[in-house]
């Protein structure tokens, strides 16, 4: 099992980081933090939460694809990855079958499943995070989504259905009519 980089070194005697305002229980699992081994109950029963970043600079999900396709859109395996200044604080949910969802010119076209977050040093000397993220692009149904910087995290509830099979590569509504239908409560 490979844990998370925030928890390293402390699989034996912690699983959130929320022991110290629970008196050392889990809120999540219930289990005590002191226990020998409990963050892998812990992680199990953990949920998970997506990421949400916009695709700056990119018209369509083709688009997107052909980006991830350079090397410098690569992690030293091969893997896409998207490389940003801040680490998610809440790292094991993510890692737990999190995906990240790709908003394409004001609208959330499709994601990707998270491998793994990896640390990444930059020329400048700046530690940073590298998202690393599975090759397989997955369609979405389109949800319209404002602009914002960064990324922010996206609970599961909230996350737009994948496209059944065979619509994957069917071409987004109009920005208008996909607003106006969004509006109405259509979408």
């Amino acid at each position: 099992m490979s844990f998370p980089r925030s928890l390293r070194g402390r699989e034996n005697t912690i699983c959130c980081g929320s022991c110290a305002i629970n008196n050392n229980i889990c809120p999540i699992s219930n289990v005590s933090h002191l226990q020998p081994a409990a963050l892998p109950v812990i992680l199990a029963r953990m949920t998970h939460v997506h990421l949400i970043k916009l695709s700056v600079g990119t018209e369509t999900v083709d688009d997107l694809i052909a980006w991830q396709a350079t090397k410098r859109a690569q992690a030293p395996d091969g893997c896409p990855r998207h490389v940003t200044r801040m680490w998610p604080r809440r790292e094991a949910e993510v890692l737990n079958g999190g995906s990240i969802f790709w908003v394409i010119k004001g609208v959330i076209q499709c994601r990707q499943v998270i491998k793994r977050l990896d640390e990444y040093i930059g020329s400048d000397g700046i530690r940073r995070c590298a998202i690393v993220l599975e090759p397989e692009i997955i369609r979405t149904q389109t949800s319209l989504k404002r602009p914002f910087q960064g990324w922010r995290y996206l609970q599961p509830a909230d996350a737009p259905p994948d496209l059944p099979e065979g619509r994957d590569h069917e071409e987004p509504l109009p920005v208008e009519l996909n607003r106006a239908l969004a509006e109405i409560g259509v979408l």
